[in-house]
């Protein structure tokens, strides 16, 4: 099911709040809904070669929107996503030189 750390974290969010945290080493990803915090764990510190002092994950709800021209009723998937900090001394680079 998720056998490799791919399969769990999908992306990053980036977003001005997820940015902002970013400041304080809290990295928000979107990831897999099947995925706990151990998985996510475990992925983040394969991937970016860190060390993790928490895990935070949640449900987002989708949203009701209008698709087309005309109101015809609609809703945007939900998903999960995790909010991870990262031990003292630690950094992702997900932004780019830009920060």
């Amino acid at each position: 099911m998720l056998e490799t750390p791919w399969d769990v974290i999908i992306r990053p969010v980036i977003t001005e709040k997820s940015v902002a945290g970013a400041a304080a080493s809290k990295y928000t990803f979107r990831v897999h809904p099947s995925a706990n915090k151990i998985q996510v764990r475990s992925a983040i510190e394969r991937i970016y070669s860190v060390r993790v002092a928490k895990v935070n994950t949640m449900r987002v709800a989708g949203k009701p929107r209008r698709r087309g021209g005309r109101v015809r009723p609609g809703r945007t998937a939900e998903w999960k996503k995790a909010i991870v900090t990262l031990a003292e001394g630690h950094k992702i680079e997900i932004f780019g030189s830009g920060e």
